[in-house]
């Protein structure tokens, strides 16, 4: 008898031999279309996110997320029995959020970064050196962002994303950032490194975040074209005047090119401001910028 004379003649006696029996009916009626369809619709009534499975929502850390991932290898893709899983796991991850106090959608302060330059540089010095630049880069200026509370969101390739509480500490832990990039020599070259910050309510799906501020606070980074800070004048008045003097900063807006076209995925509000320590006398940028008052 071969196999598959073997699995039809399994698959009639599971309830009997009439292919009608509990196992086969059960099987049936956990991929039933119209079922699956339901308790998915259902889903979007239940507290967390309705989509809770996705690659997306379960990547990173967490109990809700690991469960999650193990479901998604063990589970059928198009069954009923999936969907109640991720149901549980999916009220299980928003309650451990409102546990902890930190929903999907606080404020948060957002930091990009990345070398200027690099990419011609590497090209030049070789896919060795590159590797070498980064690593050690990576290695004084992630320290700084960590120890401050902030949490590395990803790294893409010369650049990274971190996220922080609030506004004063991203400002003072990415120019102490900053600071250590100049310590770093590979071959004769030093990087320069250029940083954005701005402040939103950007939406958390799984270990990253998403939404219209995480692209504010990239464009925001583009601006510093020489290397240096630039920020948001949403974060900008997120800090207090105590801790606008406690960090020791002075600020210079930002000026708009003249005819420079509009900058796209920004609001038509936005400001931006170079933010420097006070003892940096570089003055980097300086001819298209104006000092403010914080």
């Amino acid at each position: 008898m071969d196999a598959e004379s073997f699995e039809e003649r399994s698959d009639d006696d599971d309830g009997g031999g009439d292919g009608g029996g509990p196992l086969h009916w059960l099987r049936s009626t956990n991929h039933n279309d119209g079922l699956v369809a339901f308790v998915r619709h259902a889903r979007r009534l239940l507290p967390g996110d309705p989509d809770f499975g996705d690659p997306l929502s379960v990547a990173g850390v967490g109990g809700p997320r690991a469960a999650a991932r193990a479901a998604d290898r063990i589970l059928d893709r198009h069954a009923a029995s999936r969907e109640v899983s991720l149901a549980g796991l999916q009220v299980w991850q928003a309650l451990t959020e409102r546990v902890s106090g930190q929903p999907a959608n606080r404020e948060v302060t957002l930091v990009f970064t990345d070398l200027v330059g690099f990419s011609d540089w590497s090209l030049r010095a070789g896919d060795d050196a590159a590797l070498t630049l980064v690593r050690r880069v990576t290695q004084v200026t992630e320290p700084p962002l960590m120890e401050a509370g902030g949490q590395i969101v990803k790294r893409m390739g010369d650049g990274s994303m971190a996220v922080f509480a609030d506004p004063a500490t991203a400002v003072k832990a990415v120019l102490r950032a900053l600071d250590a990039v100049k310590t770093v020599e590979v071959g004769g070259y030093t990087p320069n490194m250029r940083a954005g910050i701005h402040t939103g309510r950007p939406q958390r799906i799984g270990s990253d975040w998403l939404g219209v501020d995480v692209n504010v606070a990239a464009r925001v980074m583009d601006r510093a074209t020489r290397g240096g800070l630039v920020v948001s004048n949403v974060t900008l008045a997120g800090i207090s005047d105590e801790d606008f003097e406690s960090l020791g900063i002075t600020v210079k807006r930002v000026r708009k090119q003249l005819f420079s076209a509009k900058v796209p995925g920004v609001p038509d509000d936005l400001v931006m401001y170079w933010v420097k320590a006070r003892r940096d006398p570089s003055g980097a940028d300086g001819a298209d910028a104006e000092i403010v008052s914080s």
